[in-house]
């Protein structure tokens, strides 16, 4: 299946929050897509379908495909530690999350698409793979060439200060940030019960 490139509003509302970020849309129809709206009688969801649909809000928040989503759950269950909190460190980890993260960006799709076409570097090494973990140390920088990209000054310069995370130290003169640690589960925003997931794959 490819990446989403649909409404962001209708998948948010089919999920029941906005998982894109503010949107003005779904914060005047909080209730799920359809014909017939809030109006319709919906049956009680069974426990897989609870669980499917949050493994299905992290992908779709991530932009994570479902291959790569099981990929990382099963290096995240080989790792020690607790596998729900490993599965969203190596989430955040992803080179296009940390470019949006650090506010190079305004959403990750733009991040991705940063990455992709080559305006971002790793440890000084121009990296055009957004699936890409990093490594607490690692330096996310912007390509010399980019820098004067107006999207990327835009952004930085207006929004950056508003995203602050303690595991991501950000250098606004020099576009340039670095990887501190992996964050913990308490640290990282996203409203996703990561225990649903690991109950859907432990099946």
């Amino acid at each position: 299946m490819a990446r989403y490139r649909g409404p962001k509003t209708k998948k948010s509302r089919s999920f029941g929050q906005s998982i894109y970020g503010f949107d003005k849309s779904f914060e005047r129809r909080k209730y799920g897509p359809g014909e017939h709206g809030n109006k319709r009688r919906r049956r009680q969801k069974s426990d897989y379908a609870i669980q499917l649909m949050e493994k299905q809000k992290a992908k779709y928040t991530y932009g994570v495909l479902e291959r790569q989503f099981r990929n990382l759950f099963e290096k995240a269950s080989r790792k020690g530690g607790v596998t729900g909190e490993v599965l969203f460190q190596l989430l955040e980890s992803r080179l296009d999350n940390t470019v949006f993260r650090l506010g190079l960006a305004t959403t990750r799709r733009q991040a991705r698409q940063l990455v992709s076409h080559k305006h971002i570097m790793v440890n000084g090494v121009v990296t055009n793979i957004p699936s890409c973990l990093l490594r607490p140390g690692d330096i996310v920088s912007v390509r010399n060439k980019s820098q004067g990209l107006e999207v990327i000054r835009d952004h930085v310069q207006t929004k950056a200060e508003a995203r602050k995370f303690p595991w991501l130290e950000f250098n606004s003169d020099k576009l340039e940030g670095r990887f501190l640690e992996y964050p913990t589960r308490e640290q990282v925003p996203e409203n996703i019960n990561e225990q649903l997931i690991v109950e859907l794959y432990s099946k």
